[in-house]
C-alpha cells in the first residue's frame, strides 16, 4: 500500500488562497455579467414604452397596465412595480443621448443607477459617480452619502485641470477639514477643546472617512512617533490607498 505523503503546510496554503481568490473572482464576474443583462433588459423595456407612446400615441396609463400584467405572468419576480416601470422609462430617457454614459450604466447596479438617475443632474457629475462606483465598489448608502455631501463639487471640481494622482494628500485634508458638512455630522455647533474635537471625530471615523474622500483608511489617533530623540503625538493619522501615502491631521 502507496504511504500517504505529508501535506506541506505553508504550500497547501498557498494552494487554499489561490483557490478562494478563483472562486471569488468568479463569484463576481457571475454577479457583473447577470447585472449588465439586467440593466440592459431594463434600458430594453424603456425603450419599448416610451417609442410606443410617441409611435401609437399611448397614455400614462400603459406603464400601469403593463406592470399589472407583468406581475400576474411572473409573481415571484422583483422589480415589476409600477413605480419600477416608470423609473426603466426614466432611465432610457435620461441616457438615451448619452452614449458614452450608455456604456457605464451596465456596471453597476440598479439601486446605484436610480441614485445617480434622481440625485444627480449634470452629465459630468453622473459620469464622476458612476466610474467611482465602479472603481471603489461603493455601496448605494455609500454612493448617496457621496452625492448628498457633494463628494464631485468638493474634491473633483477644483482638481479638474490636475492629474489626481500627483495631487498632495494635504491639499485633499486642508480641503476636506474646510468643508463645514464634516463639523456637521460630529454636532459642532461651536468652538470645543481640541481634544472633545477628536474623541468626536475618532467616535464616527466612518463619516469622517466618507467625507474625506475615497481612498482613505484610519490608522490611529494620539499616533506616537520620536524624532531626534524627542517624541511626538499625531491627533490622526490616515493612509490614501490611491495616492501610496500618509496624510497626517493635527487638530
Amino acid at each position: 500500500m502507496e504511504n500517504p505523503v505529508s501535506i506541506d503546510q505553508n504550500q497547501y496554503l498557498k494552494f487554499l488562497d489561490a483557490v478562494k481568490d478563483r472562486i471569488q473572482n468568479s463569484h463576481i464576474r457571475i454577479a457583473k455579467s447577470v447585472n449588465k443583462k439586467l440593466i440592459q433588459l431594463y434600458w430594453w423595456i424603456g425603450q419599448q414604452i416610451v417609442e410606443k407612446q410617441e409611435v401609437l400615441g399611448w397614455g400614462k396609463s400603459v406603464v400601469e397596465q403593463l406592470s399589472k400584467d407583468l406581475q400576474k405572468n411572473f409573481p415571484r419576480r422583483s422589480g415589476l412595480s409600477v413605480q419600477n416601470r416608470w423609473y426603466v422609462r426614466q432611465f432610457y430617457l435620461g441616457y438615451k443621448k448619452n452614449t458614452n454614459l450608455q456604456q457605464l450604466v451596465g456596471e453597476i447596479p440598479w439601486g446605484q443607477n436610480l441614485a445617480i438617475l434622481s440625485k444627480v443632474k449634470d452629465s459630468e457629475a453622473k459620469r464622476y459617480y458612476i466610474e467611482s462606483t465602479i472603481s471603489m465598489r461603493w455601496s448605494r448608502n455609500v454612493l448617496i452619502h457621496q452625492i448628498q455631501s457633494k463628494t464631485y463639487e468638493r474634491h473633483y471640481l477644483p482638481n479638474k485641470q490636475h492629474d489626481f494622482q500627483q495631487a498632495l494628500p494635504e491639499h485633499l485634508a486642508e480641503q476636506a477639514m474646510k468643508d463645514v458638512y464634516i463639523l456637521d455630522i460630529l454636532g459642532v455647533a461651536e468652538p470645543i477643546l481640541e481634544v472633545q474635537l477628536e474623541s468626536r471625530m475618532v467616535k464616527k471615523i466612518k463619516e469622517v472617512l466618507l467625507v474625506l474622500g475615497y481612498g482613505f483608511a484610519f490608522i490611529s489617533n494620539q499616533y506616537r512617533i520620536m524624532a531626534n530623540n524627542k517624541e511626538y503625538f499625531i491627533d490622526l493619522l490616515f493612509y490614501n490607498r490611491r495616492l501610496h501615502s500618509l496624510m497626517a491631521i493635527e487638530l
